[in-house]
């Protein structure tokens, strides 16, 4: 029988980082209170959380690769929210800020959890912030407490 390893949904313990983008506040608000009512109900204490508020989804991944490697926190969570426009824009920021978070995760050695939305209506934006879709804060919290609990797993 191969052996099989999993995260736990068990945030006890654990030190979280929260990097929000306040552009498109209205969501990125609803992103964060989904992200700190998953990491409450699952055992993480306020005192445990840190959340640090940057201007945009651009600056989501320069914040957490300080925060990662500041030995403050076990696993960060990016949250934002970029709405398709019409121009490119969307996409290179889209791009650069997964890219980004995907590096930090991979350089720093400590779970990076992506909760940033990419959507092309604010209406999208919406349901994937508490409606419809649920939210994709709760969910980007959640896979950042699996992924810490996994990381202590497999030890170094």
């Amino acid at each position: 029988m191969p052996r099989t390893y999993e995260g736990m949904l068990d945030a006890k313990g654990f030190r979280f980082g929260l990097v929000v983008g306040r552009f498109n506040d209205l969501i990125t608000g609803r992103l964060v209170e989904g992200a700190l009512d998953c990491l409450s109900r699952h055992g993480a204490l306020d005192d445990e959380i840190t959340i640090v508020k940057v201007p945009g989804s651009w600056e989501i991944p320069l914040v957490a690769e300080r925060l990662a490697g500041s030995g403050k926190v076990d696993a960060v969570i990016g949250l934002g929210v970029l709405i398709r426009g019409a121009t490119p824009h969307f996409d290179y920021i889209a791009a650069e800020t997964a890219k980004g978070l995907a590096h930090v995760g991979l350089s720093k050695g400590i779970p990076v959890s992506f909760g940033v939305l990419t959507c092309d209506t604010l209406e999208q934006a919406l349901e994937r912030s508490g409606a419809k879709a649920g939210n994709k804060g709760w969910q980007a919290a959640q896979a950042a407490i699996e992924m810490v609990q996994l990381y202590r797993t497999l030890g170094d």
